[in-house]
Formats: C-alpha cells, structure tokens, sequence
C-alpha cells in the first residue's frame, strides 16, 4: 500500500452504455478523499488516479482516452470529474464509510 494511505477500494461498475469500468476510492491517513478510473479495467491505474485527486503527491497520470466517456474528457482537459453522469457511480458503497450523505459522495 502506497505510504499516506489509510485505506483504498477499487470496485467495478457498470456503466450506462453497458460497458465495465473500475473505479478506486482512496482515504488519506489526514482524512482526504480521492476518486480514480480506469476503462481499461486496470485497479493499479484506478488507483494511481484517485491517489493524485486525494493530493498524496504522486505524478498526475497519463490518460489516454479509449471510449469518449465525459469522465475521460474532463480528466483529459484538467477539470472536475463528472461523477455523477453515471448514476451507478452514485449507488457504488465504499468501505470503509463515507461520512454521512450519498454513498458514494466525492468530499
């Protein structure tokens, strides 16, 4: 486990156009939150990703988008991640829990 790191979860998902894609959650040991993908269903990429969002110090990872998705498209242009565009993002529960709201909350 990569040092600062409380806990980490990577899950699968099914995305509205039926496609697969995994998607890790990271809790830094001060309490911060980060999210990561991968539509290339690989947890160290995933990871990798939410590791840089938590702000743990790791390089921002090269993406190279594979379906056009917007989460892609804003990860690609340096903007928030659309989370909530995939409705099954919202339904996903991360262990350890959230603090109180949706289960998949992303601060």
């Amino acid at each position: 486990m990569t040092l600062g790191l409380k806990y980490v979860h990577v899950h699968s998902m099914r995305l509205q156009t039926g496609q697969e894609a995994l998607v890790a959650r990271v809790l830094t040991l001060d309490g911060k939150t980060g999210f990561g993908f991968s539509f290339r269903l690989d947890a160290a990429d995933a990871r990798q990703m939410a590791e840089w969002d938590a702000g743990t110090g790791v390089e921002r990872p090269r993406y190279e988008p594979v379906l056009g998705h917007p989460w892609e498209a804003a990860f690609v242009a340096g903007q928030p991640v659309p989370w909530e565009c995939e409705p099954g993002f919202t339904a996903l529960e991360f262990l350890p829990s959230p603090p109180p709201g949706p289960s998949a909350s992303t601060r």
